[in-house]
């Protein structure tokens, strides 16, 4: 027996209306899962780093979410007791760094820049790929 998909193509306001109904779901996601680049655990503060600009919010003793990271992160990696980025992989920049200089990581969640906010408590749990929101 065959099965048949059919295929739904969204314009308009259907479209405005599946982007909303994703935008709530980040919204209410408590647990964000991805790849470990390092495994550790981590508690405290994020940062998000949108932009070279956002650098001077880096404080020690901070979690650092970035869509991914470069060069230029480095410094402000050192300051920082994890990191978590939207984009990566195991080979990635983020994932080697943080092997080096020994902090939780964990890469590729798609959603964690989405889904943080700057001062949000959170457990960064690279030994099970997990990163919590804790109230």
């Amino acid at each position: 027996m065959a099965v048949r998909n059919k295929l739904k193509i969204l314009t308009g306001r259907n479209l405005e209306k599946l982007k909303k109904k994703f935008e709530i779901s980040y919204k209410e996601t408590k647990i964000i899962k991805g790849i470990i680049g390092n495994p550790g655990i981590a508690r405290g503060k994020c940062v998000i780093i949108n932009s070279p600009k956002d650098f001077k919010k880096v404080e020690k003793g901070k979690v650092l979410v970035t869509k991914m990271t470069t060069t230029e992160f480095v410094p402000f990696l050192k300051k920082s007791i994890a990191l978590v980025t939207d984009i990566g992989g195991l080979t990635s920049h983020a994932a080697i760094i943080s092997r080096e200089l020994n902090i939780p990581c964990i890469i590729g969640t798609k959603i964690a820049t989405k889904v943080l906010k700057d001062g949000d408590r959170v457990e960064v749990d690279a030994n099970k790929g997990i990163v919590k929101i804790i109230k």
